[in-house]
C-alpha cells in the first residue's frame, strides 16, 4: 500500500495528518515512557502486545535515556485535549504526546492500524487527533435473544477501544443472574456477577468504561409473565394496544408507576447491579412504555396526565440510582412527547435522545434538550435488526445525522445502539458498518463523514487481502433497497421470512425485484469464497456472512413462491423445507459460534411460522 493513502484507512481518519518524506523501520530498541504511571499502562500494554520481545519498555528513565530511546511517550497532564495526542513518526524515532491515558492509548491504536495496512514500516508523519464527543459508545443488546460469550465479549471490546469508543452497555432486561430471582433469568445464559467484575476491568485496561444497563420500566415482560411478578405489572392481563399495529399486547409489559412495590422490586435489583461496576452512569431505560395510563395507573392519568404518571415514576427512579452515587441516563423518546416536563428533569440526568431512521429529528428534539439545560446524548442505530442483513444505506445517514445535529446542539454523547428485535437474526458482521461508521463520525465527523467504509472493513476489520468482503457486508445490507419496497425499523425482506403466508409481500413487491435480491445474494455468497482473511475470527466471519446471505436468499425465494401463490404446489414446498431446515441449522452453528445456547430456542421459534408453510 502507497504511505500515501494509509491515513483515509485508519478508523477513525485523524482530525489532522502532515505527511513527511521517509518511514521508520525500527525493529528493536527501547520503548520510553515518561508521566503518571497509571496514565501509561493502557498504551504500554498494547505497545508492548504490538511491537513485540525485540523492544523494551523502560518506564520514567533518566533524560538522556528518553533522548535515545527509538520510541519515546510522555503523558504531561493539560497539554492536549481530553483524550487528544501529538503522534511524530520520523525516520528514526516515534514521539507520542498526549494529556491522559486515553489519548497515549488513542495513539498506541493509530499505531497498531498502521502497523497492520503497511506490514511494520511506519509512513513519517505528524498526527494531531482529538474527538469530537467526549462520550463514544455502543449498546448491545444482551436481552432478544443473543447473550455473547465472554471470549466475544473481550474481542468486542478489543475492536471498538481501537476504533476508539470508550464506553459499552450491555442491554438487559432478564438476562443478568440476580441471585433472588433465578426463575426469570434460568433458561436464558445470564451474565453473572463475577462475569461483570472480569468485564469491566477488562474494559478499563483498553480506555472503555462498561456502563450498567438494566430497563427499569417497561419491556419487562419477560419478568411480568411469571405469577411472582405479574402483581407488579400495570397491565397484567396485557390488552393494551400496539402504537404501529393496533393490535393487542397479548402479555404484561410495563411496571405499574403508581405501586409503590414496583419501586422496592427496583430497589433490590440496583442493590445487587451496581455495585458490580466502575463507571458513574447508569442507563435505566424506560423507553416505549406504552401501557402507561392504560391499566393500574388509568385513573392517575385520568388526574394528571399519562406524561405527569410517567413522570413521577422516572422521578422515583431517579432517587433510588442517586442513592448509589449514579448519574442516571434514560432513554428520551417519552419525555419529549410531553416537552412541558422536560424542564422539569433534575439537571444530573441524562437524556438519550434515540431514532434509527435517516431523517430522524434530531436538530428538533436536540434543540428542545439543549435549551431546557438538559445534559443528551444522540443515539443513532446500526439498522441490524428486523433487517437480516442489515440496513447500510439507512444506518450511515442515521449516524451523520446524529453526529453533525447532535455536535450542533451540544450533545455530550454519542451511542450507537444494536438491538435484536424479533430473534436477533443478524449475524455480527451485519452490524459491523453500522460500529465502524459511528465510531468514526463520533470521534471526527468532518475527517469521516465520507469514509471509505468497503476499504476499511476489508484492511482493518476482516483483513481481507483479496478485497472481498467489505463489499459483500455493504450489499447485503443494501439488498433492502433492491426488493421495491422500504420499511421503517425493518425490512420487506425480513417480514417475508418472519411471518406466515398470510403476510404477502406488500406493494411494489415483484418477481422482477426479488430475482434481483436473489442475485445480490448469490453474488455475495460466491465471493465470500474468494476472501482471504488474516483477523482473529475469520472463519466465523465467512460463515456468518453466508449465513446472512443464505436468508437473503431464501427471503427473495419465499417471496417469490407467495406472488406466484405456488405454495400448494408439493415439489415447492418440498424444495423450500429442504432449504429453510439447512438455514435454520446455519442459524443454530453461528450462533453458538459466539454466544450462549440460552435464548436460542426463542430465537428458531421465530422461523417456524415460514416452515409452517412447507409441510408436507
Amino acid at each position: 500500500m502507497s504511505v500515501t493513502t494509509v491515513w483515509d484507512d485508519l478508523i477513525p481518519v485523524p482530525r489532522r495528518v502532515e505527511a513527511q518524506a521517509g518511514v521508520f523501520a525500527g525493529n528493536g530498541g527501547v520503548i520510553a515512557l515518561s508521566g503518571p504511571v497509571a496514565e501509561l499502562l493502557p498504551a504500554l500494554q498494547a505497545l508492548e502486545a504490538d511491537f513485540g520481545p525485540a523492544w523494551h519498555p523502560a518506564v520514567n528513565p533518566p533524560s538522556a535515556d528518553v533522548q535515545r530511546a527509538a520510541v519515546r511517550i510522555e503523558c504531561q497532564p493539560g497539554r492536549h485535549p481530553a483524550q487528544g495526542y501529538a503522534l511524530h513518526i520520523g525516520v528514526d524515532s516515534v514521539t507520542i504526546d498526549a494529556s491522559d491515558a486515553a489519548g497515549l492509548f488513542y495513539a498506541a491504536m493509530a499505531l497498531r492500524q498502521m502497523r497492520r495496512l503497511t506490514g511494520g514500516a511506519l509512513p513519517a508523519c505528524r498526527i494531531t487527533d482529538h474527538p469530537d464527543f467526549p462520550v463514544r459508545g455502543v449498546m448491545l443488546d444482551i436481552s432478544r435473544d443473543k447473550v455473547p460469550t465472554m471470549a466475544t465479549l473481550f474481542a468486542l471490546v478489543d475492536r471498538l477501544a481501537e476504533w476508539r469508543i470508550n464506553h459499552l452497555e450491555l442491554y438487559t432486561e432478564h438476562t443478568f443472574a440476580y441471585s433472588a430471582h433465578a426463575a426469570v433469568w434460568q433458561a436464558a445464559s445470564p451474565m453473572t456477577a463475577e462475569e461483570i467484575r472480569s468485564l469491566d476491568a477488562y474494559c478499563k485496561t483498553r480506555c472503555v468504561a462498561l456502563v450498567p444497563n438494566q430497563n427499569s420500566f417497561g419491556h419487562l415482560e419477560r419478568w411480568l409473565t411469571h405469577d411472582a411478578y405479574r402483581p407488579l405489572a400495570e397491565c397484567p392481563d396485557g390488552g393494551f394496544l400496539f402504537p404501529w399495529s393496533k393490535t393487542p399486547c397479548p402479555h404484561p409489559f410495563s411496571l405499574c408507576p403508581t405501586d409503590s412495590a414496583s419501586v422496592a422490586f427496583l430497589r433490590g435489583l440496583y442493590a445487587e447491579l451496581l455495585p458490580l461496576f466502575t463507571a458513574p452512569l447508569f442507563n435505566v431505560g424506560c423507553d416505549e412504555t406504552w401501557d402507561v395510563g392504560c391499566g393500574r395507573s388509568r385513573d392517575q392519568a385520568a388526574r394528571i396526565g399519562r406524561g405527569r404518571v410517567y413522570f413521577d415514576f422516572l422521578l422515583e427512579i431517579h432517587k433510588l440510582v442517586s442513592a448509589h452515587g449514579r448519574t442516571m441516563t434514560f432513554w428520551g423518546d417519552i419525555i419529549i412527547h410531553h416537552p412541558e416536563l422536560v424542564p422539569e428533569l433534575p439537571r444530573d440526568v441524562i437524556a438519550l435522545e434515540w431514532g434509527y431512521e435517516a431523517d430522524h429529528p434530531y436538530a428538533a428534539h436536540g434543540e428542545k434538550f439543549a435549551a431546557a439545560g438538559i445534559p443528551f446524548f444522540v443515539c443513532p442505530g446500526t439498522s441490524a435488526w428486523n433487517s437480516l442483513a442489515g440496513r447500510v444505506t439507512n444506518a450511515r445517514a442515521n449516524l451523520v445525522s446524529a453526529a453533525e445535529n447532535g455536535l450542533r446542539h451540544g450533545a455530550s454523547g454519542y451511542l450507537i445502539t444494536d438491538w435484536g428485535d424479533n430473534g436477533h437474526w443478524q449475524t455480527l458482521p451485519v452490524s459491523l458498518p453500522g460500529f465502524v461508521t459511528g465510531a468514526a463520525v463520533s470521534w471526527c465527523l468532518a475527517a469521516n463523514r465520507n469514509l471509505n467504509l468497503a476499504a476499511v472493513l476489508d484492511r482493518q476489520v476482516f483483513q481481507d487481502a483479496a478485497g472481498a468482503l467489505g463489499r459483500v457486508t455493504l450489499d447485503l445490507g443494501d439488498a433492502y433497497l433492491r426488493c421495491g419496497r422500504q420499511l421503517s425499523n425493518s425490512t420487506e425482506l425480513f417480514h417475508i421470512l418472519c411471518n406466515g403466508r398470510d403476510r404477502q409481500p406488500g406493494a411494489g413487491v415483484t418477481d422482477a425485484t426479488l430475482a434481483v435480491v436473489a442475485e445480490t445474494a448469490a453474488r455475495a455468497a460466491a465471493a465470500v469464497e474468494q476472501a482471504r482473511c488474516a483477523a482473529p475470527d475469520a472463519h466465523a466471519m465467512e460463515e456468518e456472512l453466508r449465513q446472512s446471505a443464505h436468508l437473503v436468499a431464501h427471503a427473495a425465494s419465499r417471496g417469490r413462491v407467495l406472488l406466484a401463490g405456488t405454495l400448494t404446489d408439493a415439489s415447492t414446498r418440498t424444495a423450500l423445507r429442504r432449504d429453510w431446515e439447512a438455514l435454520v441449522a446455519g442459524h443454530s452453528r453461528v450462533w453458538l459460534g459466539r454466544n450462549r445456547p440460552g435464548g436460542l430456542a426463542d430465537s428458531l421459534a421465530r422461523f417456524d411460522r415460514a416452515g409452517g408453510d412447507y409441510a408436507p
